[in-house]
């Protein structure tokens, strides 16, 4: 069937300012652009909207919503998504087989959500074969996660890998850069790869410097630790000869807001200039959102996730955790010293006894349940729930995400997770359309074609995804139509699951699945693929 998308406002994903043309779509792909008067198609008069490639999201933990969810597309086609990639920040859901499986799900399940333990995704390719017959309206792809990788060889403990184990992790890389992953990510300031030493980081990473895919890191550390941190990573790809992409760039604690993104800048600048393929990305909030276990110090952590829930579930241990989590712990950065309790509120439990806590800071939340410090709830919180909280941080001042924003080297992100809750970050449902109407309508932080661009050129390129990305013959025809005057995130921290509105129409390989802010009709989407 030929469709033909007349009067509209093309954003091309480029740096042209927006032009009005017609966009001619037949077999899943674009194949006139400019006047077609008399072309026979099915006409879709697109009258005051601007027509703009198809969004991708290339950091979004859905790997197992994909499988799970059977509503799966909605959230993300709701918002212009039409390509999303998951196995973000070191956690994926593959490989995933053994003795280390349980421990696995039950780690990456405040991220991902839950995952029944039927699952067993030996590899990449196994995990592709599980989404074959299904029906996923958007095109997704995955990164292999480094800290899962880890966790496969050698679970969640402290301590070096013995050389089979690294030759083994280096092989699970391989194969799945074979097998078509977009890149590699780490998940630094995680267990278990918190522990790992940089030679051990530097052989996996030259394990997968023949494919040349980026490596997509969450790093050790986002404020105190910044700076370090950012010259550490920069310093792992340039001798393991990696693209690198930094992964939510941001500073994060108090004290650094306004004057540690400086120096950041600086380092990657420099490493950019020299010839370094250096770039990186932002979600459009000044709040994030990890697992209550990232706050736990490494010390804790240690012998892996079971002794830790162990060692702090009883009064002694809450003694324990105290002393942990308030002495300096060097090479750690410690939320809870760098914001405080109150700014650290619980967002999704799994058990029903603690959902009442869901939308509370810690601060409150203790008061309400009589402890004397929050640090007690802490420990009783993991224990209960076996380790599966998520909690959003109200960790970063917006004159530095505005800064990041507007790098010519960034692009967006919505970092959404899916571990469930009644208090998701509102990014889950709206990153997206935010973008375009805080940064671009009401604040103008960036101009449309500037933001557009950091939502599907800047991305495709990135992962190297052919043919995506761009409005162009012979292009893809993933695209979203939207109002630049109505289009809106709707989701608060305080009411998150609410659906975006403005979105006039989207298209996926040329088949209409939004129509004025309904899903409509049915399309199986492709993998990503470099």
């Amino acid at each position: 069937m030929r469709t033909l998308l007349t009067n509209g406002m093309i954003c091309d994903g480029g740096k042209s300012k927006p032009y009005r043309a017609d966009v001619l779509i037949e077999g899943g792909r674009i194949c006139q652009i400019g006047k077609c008067p008399d072309v026979s198609a099915k006409r879709v008069d697109v009258a005051g909207c601007i027509v703009a490639p198809g969004f991708i999201d290339m950091h979004r933990h859905c790997d197992a919503a994909v499988l799970a969810d059977k509503d799966f597309g909605t959230i993300e086609l709701r918002q212009g998504i039409t390509g999303v990639v998951g196995g973000n920040c070191g956690m994926g859901i593959f490989p995933a087989v053994g003795g280390h499986k349980e421990e696995i799900y039950r780690f990456v399940e405040p991220c991902l959500g839950k995952i029944p333990q039927t699952w067993e995704f030996s590899s990449y390719g196994a995990y592709q074969e599980g989404l074959r017959d299904m029906d996923i309206p958007v095109h997704l792809g995955s990164m292999v996660g480094t800290g899962t990788v880890k966790a496969a060889v050698r679970g969640y403990q402290a301590g070096p890998f013995t050389p089979g184990e690294l030759d083994r992790a280096a092989g699970y890389i391989r194969e799945a850069l074979e097998e078509g992953a977009l890149g590699v990510s780490m998940g630094i300031m995680y267990q278990p790869e918190c522990y790992s030493s940089r030679e051990e980081m530097l052989y996996l990473l030259k394990a997968a410097a023949p494919f040349q895919r980026p490596l997509v890191c969450h790093m050790r550390g986002e404020g105190d630790l910044l700076l370090s941190s950012v010259q550490e990573v920069v310093g792992l790809c340039r001798e393991a000869q990696l693209p690198l992409h930094i992964s939510h760039f941001k500073v994060t604690g108090i004290k650094n807001w306004n004057r540690t993104i400086a120096a950041a800048i600086e380092v990657i600048e420099e490493a950019r200039d020299a010839g370094q393929d250096v770039t990186a990305d932002f979600y459009p909030y000044c709040c994030g959102s990890t697992t209550l276990l990232s706050l736990l110090p490494p010390s804790l952590m240690s012998g892996g996730l079971e002794e830790a829930l162990l060692r702090i579930g009883n009064k002694q241990g809450w003694g324990l955790l105290q002393k942990e989590l308030y002495a300096k712990n060097d090479g750690w950065e410690n939320m809870v010293e760098a914001i405080g309790w109150g700014r650290i509120v619980i967002s999704s439990v799994s058990g029903e006894k603690n959902r009442r806590m869901q939308g509370l800071d810690f601060e409150t939340a203790a008061q309400m349940g009589g402890y004397g410090d929050p640090a007690e709830l802490m420990a009783d919180l993991l224990c209960e729930e076996k380790g599966n909280v998520g909690i959003i941080v109200q960790s970063m001042a917006q004159a530095d995400v505005d800064r990041v924003a507007k790098l010519p080297y960034t692009m967006l992100i919505s970092d959404a997770l899916y571990g469930g809750g009644d208090s998701p970050h509102p990014r889950l449902y709206g990153a997206f359309p935010r973008l375009l109407r805080d940064f671009v309508r009401d604040r103008r932080v960036l101009t449309l074609e500037e933001a557009i661009r950091k939502m599907t050129s800047m991305p495709a390129k990135r992962l190297g995804l052919k043919g995506r990305g761009r409005i162009a013959v012979g292009a893809h025809a993933d695209l979203v139509v939207f109002d630049p005057q109505a289009i809106r995130d709707r989701a608060t921290y305080e009411n998150p699951k609410q659906l975006g509105e403005g979105i006039a129409g989207v298209f996926v390989d040329g088949c209409r699945v939004v129509e004025n802010d309904k899903r409509i009709g049915k399309v199986r989407a492709q993998m990503l693929k470099p």
